[in-house]
């Protein structure tokens, strides 16, 4: 088998970034740049493309098996990149109540590329990655012999991938600050290994539960031997947890929006963006600072 050739999809990167002019950022003395990692492809947006493009690669041409919930945007780029390489995709969903009932959107979206679906239940979901239980979901699945990227898309090859994102950031001399919503924190991850010596990531936790800084450790431990970087997390913001996207939040990115001309996606981005906000208004950021933050999705229909 052959690694399929991503050229070919013609990503754009490195991605654009944009100077946006923002009162509330400006009364504080705080440049705000956006890192528009939702303009990389328009199937495989932003850190999805970064993550699961090694993985695609060391796929070698096998099926790829990988997991996530009913609105895994994760899931959502897999099936897209196995249409667009004509890779064979099996989704293994968390919720076997969920294989009855008509599939929603982001699912139906999945099927439709190709992504052949495959429900467990929420016990098993969580067990995942013992050895053997992945064994036996592969068997169930059909997929024994298939290549597996992990829920999120984060394991030590996208880490190294996200690294490309520090990197893009590192010749900006003017940036202090990079900042990005975090699910399983790889981007993050690599994001810190990839900045200058001066410059720092900040990641706002998307799920609540204060777990996230040790899964960043590790993940930095298995990509590149240790810890990497200045970095931290202000898990303030999560707004009660993934998927989580209340009457205030939505307000506020839509009010963005308005204000900006740019599309706010309601579970990380939004997050991201409220909690830039509230920060530069406690004074966290000095002033004469610049902070990037890393649109790293769009809203999907």
């Amino acid at each position: 088998m052959t690694s399929p050739d991503l050229a070919a999809l013609r990503p754009r990167l490195p991605s654009p970034v944009e100077e946006i002019t923002d009162r509330r950022f400006g009364r504080r003395g705080v440049r705000l740049l956006l890192k528009r990692d939702d303009l990389i492809h328009p199937d495989l947006i932003g850190n999805k493309w970064r993550k699961l493009a090694p993985n695609l690669t060391a796929a070698a041409g096998r099926t790829v098996v990988t997991f996530g919930g009913a609105y895994s945007n994760h899931l959502r780029a897999t099936a897209a990149a196995g249409r667009l390489l004509g890779l064979s995709t099996v989704g293994v969903v968390r919720g076997q109540e969920l294989s009855d009932r008509p599939l929603n959107p982001s699912l139906a979206r999945c099927a439709a590329d190709g992504m052949r679906l495959h429900f467990v239940d929420r016990s098993t979901y969580r067990r995942k990655s013992e050895p053997e239980t992945l064994a036996a979901i592969l068997r169930g699945a059909g997929a024994e012999d298939a290549y597996v990227v992990p829920e999120g898309g984060s394991n030590a090859l996208a880490v190294r991938g996200c690294r490309t994102l520090g990197e893009e950031l590192r010749a900006r001399a003017d940036v202090d600050v990079v900042a990005l919503a975090c699910g399983t924190g790889g981007t993050l991850a690599g994001l810190a290994a990839g900045l200058a010596p001066d410059q720092r990531a900040l990641g706002i936790p998307v799920l609540k539960g204060g777990f996230l800084s040790a899964d960043i450790e590790e993940l930095q431990k298995r990509a590149f031997g240790g810890r990497q970087g200045d970095w931290s997390l202000d898990d303030r913001f999560h707004f009660g947890g993934y998927a989580r996207v209340p009457a205030e939040l939505d307000a506020f990115a839509e009010d963005f929006e308005q204000r900006h001309g740019v599309p706010v996606e309601r579970l990380y981005v939004a997050k991201l963006l409220y909690g830039l906000i509230a920060l530069a208004d406690e004074g966290t950021f000095p002033r004469g600072s610049t902070v990037a933050a890393v649109i790293t999705g769009r809203p999907l229909p």
